[in-house]
């Protein structure tokens, strides 16, 4: 006789057709709450990928620090790109896990962009501009082939680039003579204003590019 959940667990009977209670000695109540956990822990996974676009910080270009020097060592203003789509990161020229793999990331966004027939300007803030100066960064492009006039990589003052993190939830902190941070993609819509922030390699980027 098939029984019913209603209520203690000595009430409970198999779901099937077992003629034993929801103890131990059922193994079709144990796969089912096997199979319960499963969906539960996939549910939880896909809540997680879907924080991984994050909610996007109230900044616009206007409010961030507005003077940085370019590779060229050329004054470069943050507010002459409204009107136009922005796609800002931060990195460093000696780092060797999470910046390369966020470059490869916006060098993906910028083939789909070209397939789209659509542009953005693309923005890299030195973390650590103590020692990533313009010559180091006009060295660091070069070697990396990343020499698109529309691909900008920026250095400015010590505090200049730590009000840009803070202010778009760019998280870092130092470990001896290394920046450690996360990976994370700001994008800014034509009107100057956060449209979406990536976290993580595995963020939607093609659903809010």
């Amino acid at each position: 006789m098939r029984g019913s959940i209603t209520g203690t667990q000595a009430d409970i009977r198999c779901p099937v057709t077992c003629r034993y209670p929801a103890d131990l000695r059922c193994a079709h109540l144990r796969q089912a709450r096997a199979l319960a956990a499963g969906v539960l822990f996939s549910a939880l996974l896909f809540a997680a990928a879907l924080a991984n676009a994050a909610a996007p910080p109230s900044s616009t270009l206007e409010d961030l620090p507005a003077k940085w020097r370019d590779d060229q060592g050329r004054e470069f203003l943050l507010a002459d790109l409204r009107g136009q789509r922005v796609i800002l990161t931060m990195a460093y020229t000696s780092c060797r896990q999470v910046c390369p793999m966020t470059l490869k990331r916006l060098a993906d966004m910028q083939r789909e962009l070209d397939a789209r027939g659509e542009a953005a300007q693309f923005v890299i803030v030195g973390y650590d501009p103590k020692n990533d100066e313009s010559d180091a960064w006009r060295r660091y492009r070069l070697a990396r082939r990343l020499t698109r006039a529309n691909w900008h990589f920026l250095t400015g003052a010590v505090d200049d680039s730590e009000a840009l993190a803070q202010r778009l939830g760019f998280g870092l902190w130092r470990y001896d003579e290394h920046v450690m941070h996360d990976f994370r993609i700001v994008i800014f819509n034509a009107n100057g204003s956060v449209k979406a922030a990536l976290e993580g390699s595995r963020a939607d980027w093609k659903g809010v590019l």
